[in-house]
């Protein structure tokens, strides 16, 4: 995947990327473009980009034919379709060439966060990604992966926040619910929700300007206690949607209605998350320094790894504080390496 004697550079890997499935086998996403991204922003090399790309594309196969999103047809009417990406690649080009990303995004994005529980956060986080890296293919592309994939678990109209408790793992340790079967992370997020009293024992949590800082940590913390893979999701997601927050509500600003709707929407999903999960807590890997966690997540083909030091980082700057990243981080690095031995 490279020109005469010259390894592609980001933007070119996007390119191509754009011309490969958005997944794979059992309905798996494709994290081929966060994880370029996530590279990038570590520090990977173009040759690096280019060698993981090409391993990473060998499990990928061609996109499907574009098709040509009906004219005069409402953007929302397709919603949860998987078999409607191609269209909603046209659609969503179009309308990136026709207005700028920003008032795109804040269109889209309050409709599309009552479904970010599809494919299990990965439409939220590759939007992320995607904005991140000013690429227009690769955005109307992550759009169109989010918006076939939307999965609501929440009321359609979330109760205003009124809710008395703060802490998000003091709820989440009350939701006395079994993990429920199945492969597929959304699959078993999807069925958590559907528990009899979920919405009910989920609706204590107070909603406000606090929350997503607190879910950030508090999944980074679950993560370093527990080596859970689906809590991983809630890691990722919690930074992909502090990345696109700002679109939703000025910043040091009470949020939006959009936005506070946005937050009860991504709430209801990260608890059904945490169900989905069977997450079991322990004690917090000893952090490790965050030069070795980088080296180790530039060194590694596996893309939930680059992308969880990655945001892990990400987080760990824009919070302070405790290292819970750093942590989280350090898990990560050293179940990889464990599994390796």
């Amino acid at each position: 995947m490279s020109g005469p004697g010259r390894p592609m550079n980001l933007a070119a890997l996007l390119d191509h990327a754009a011309t490969l499935d958005a997944e794979y086998e059992r309905h798996l996403a494709s994290h081929l473009t966060m994880a370029l991204c996530a590279l990038k922003r570590l520090g990977a090399s173009d040759e690096r980009l280019a060698a993981f790309a090409t391993t990473y594309a060998s499990r990928l196969g061609a996109a499907p034919p574009a098709a040509p999103w009906p004219a005069g047809e409402a953007w929302r009417s397709r919603l949860g379709d998987p078999a409607a990406w191609p269209a909603y690649r046209d659609l969503f080009w179009h309308w990136l060439l026709t207005e700028d990303a920003v008032p795109v995004l804040a269109q889209s994005l309050p409709t599309l966060m009552q479904g970010c529980a599809g494919a299990a956060f990965h439409g939220l986080i590759r939007v992320g990604y995607a904005v991140q890296s000013g690429h227009g293919r690769e955005l109307a592309d992550a759009l169109a992966y989010w918006a076939c994939r939307w999965l609501p678990l929440g009321p359609a109209s979330p109760a205003p926040p009124a809710g008395p408790v703060a802490d998000p793992l003091a709820v989440l340790k009350g939701l006395c619910m079994p993990r429920p079967a199945g492969g597929l992370i959304a699959v078993r997020m999807h069925a958590a929700a559907l528990n009899p009293g979920f919405a009910q024992a989920v609706a204590p949590l107070r909603l406000d300007e606090g929350t997503l800082p607190r879910l950030a940590r508090t999944a980074a913390r679950v993560y370093a206690a527990s080596g859970n893979f689906t809590a991983l999701h809630l890691v990722t997601s919690a930074h992909a949607l502090r990345v696109l927050w700002p679109l939703m509500t000025p910043p040091g600003a009470e949020p939006a209605p959009a936005a506070q709707a946005a937050l009860a929407h991504y709430w209801h999903a990260y608890a059904a998350g945490w169900v989905a999960s069977g997450a079991v807590l322990g004690r917090a890997t000893p952090p490790l320094p965050w030069a070795e966690l980088v080296a180790a997540a530039l060194g590694s083909d596996d893309d939930h790894l680059i992308k969880l030091v990655d945001a892990c980082r990400e987080e760990q700057q824009a919070h302070g504080g405790a290292p819970d990243w750093q942590r989280a981080a350090s898990r990560a690095v050293a179940q990889a390496r464990q599994a390796t031995r």
